[in-house]
C-alpha cells in the first residue's frame, strides 16, 4: 500500500493494519516517509535508519516510490531546456534515493510536468521523451531500479500517454530494460478500459514492473473487490510476482478507511487465489 493514504503521524497504526492483513510491501512518497528530514530525497542517516526500522518491525519492505518530482520547481518534459534539465535532475535524485535503499520501482506519473505544448507535434514529443528516458534508464539500471511510465488520463491534466496502449508503445520505443510498464487500474476505470484488463494480461504482464489498485481521482480502493479478483487471478496465472499496491488519497475516515481498503484488497486477493486454484 502507498503511504499517501495516511498522515505521517498515523503511520505506525497503518503499518500494523498492513501487517495484520499479511501485506509485506510499502510504496512511498518520500516527502511523507522521510517527513522528519530537511530534504526527503537526501535523508540523513538517523532519519533513514529510524524510518526503515519502523517498517521492518512490521515485516514491511520498500517496493516502490512515487511523487518523484515532489518539491522540484520549474520541471517540464516539453517546456524548454531549463525545464527539462530540472525534470532530469529531479528524476536523478529520485533514482539515487531508490538505489540507496534498494527500491525496485519508480512510478513516473507527473501529469502536469509532461503536457505537450500546442506548437509541438506528438511525434516530436515522443522522440524527445524517449531520448530522456533512455538516459534516465541508464542511471536507473546502475542504481538497480526500474522506472515505470504511467498512463495518466486526460482528466489529470496531461495530453501525453493518456492511455495504456500509448504508454506501452512508448516503452517499446524507448527499448530500455530499466524502463517498464505499470498497470494503474484507476486510469483503466477512467478511460473506460477496465473491463478489458484481464484480456490484455497475456501480452502485458511481461512488461509490467508494478500494479496500482486504484480508483478514479484516487478515491478509496478497491471499491469493488469482486470486480478486482479476476484481475489478480489473471496476473497470478501469467506469473506476475511483483508488487500489487493500493494507491489512494487519505480517506475522510482516516485510518478506518485505510483498514477498510486493506481488508477489501485482501478479500479480492483471496477470491482471486480461489479462482486461480
Amino acid at each position: 500500500m502507498s503511504n499517501i493514504a495516511w498522515a505521517p503521524e498515523e503511520r505506525l497504526e497503518a503499518y500494523a493494519a498492513m501487517a495484520d492483513a499479511g501485506f509485506t510491501g510499502l510504496e512511498i512518497a518520500p516527502g511523507l516517509f522521510f517527513h522528519s528530514s530537511k530534504d526527503a530525497f537526501v535523508p540523513g542517516e538517523l532519519e533513514a535508519r529510524d524510518a526503515l526500522a519502523e517498517i521492518a518491525d512490521h515485516g514491511l519492505r520498500l517496493v516502490s516510490m512515487q511523487s518523484l518530482l515532489f518539491g522540484v520547481e520549474g520541471a517540464g518534459l516539453f517546456d524548454g531546456e531549463m525545464a527539462r534539465a530540472a525534470l532530469v535532475e529531479g528524476m536523478q535524485r529520485a533514482i539515487d534515493l531508490a538505489g540507496r535503499f534498494g527500491i525496485p520501482n519508480l512510478v513516473f506519473g507527473s501529469p502536469a510536468q509532461r503536457r505537450v505544448p500546442d506548437a509541438m507535434s506528438m511525434e516530436q514529443a515522443l522522440g524527445e521523451a524517449a531520448e530522456v528516458f533512455r538516459t534516465l534508464g541508464d542511471r536507473a539500471a546502475k542504481a538497480g531500479t526500474t522506472i515505470t511510465v504511467e498512463a495518466n488520463p486526460a482528466d489529470y491534466g496531461t495530453n501525453f500517454l493518456t492511455r495504456l496502449d500509448e504508454a506501452l508503445n512508448f516503452i517499446d520505443m524507448v527499448d530500455h530494460p530499466a524502463v517498464a510498464a505499470i498497470l494503474d487500474l484507476g486510469a483503466m476505470h477512467m478511460n473506460g478500459e477496465f473491463d478489458g484488463v484481464v484480456q490484455t494480461l497475456p501480452k502485458l504482464t511481461a512488461k509490467l514492473n508494478h500494479v496500482h489498485v486504484s480508483e478514479p481521482d484516487l478515491a478509496p480502493a478497491p471499491a469493488n473487490p469482486t470486480r478486482l479478483a479476476p484481475v489478480l487471478s489473471g496476473l497470478a496465472s501469467q506469473g506476475y510476482a511483483k508488487a500489487v499496491s493500493i494507491e489512494m488519497r487519505r480517506p475522510d475516515s482516516g485510518l478506518q478507511g485505510v483498514r477498510s481498503s486493506i481488508a477489501a484488497l485482501a478479500k479480492a486477493a483471496d477470491t482471486g487465489e480461489s479462482v486461480h486454484a
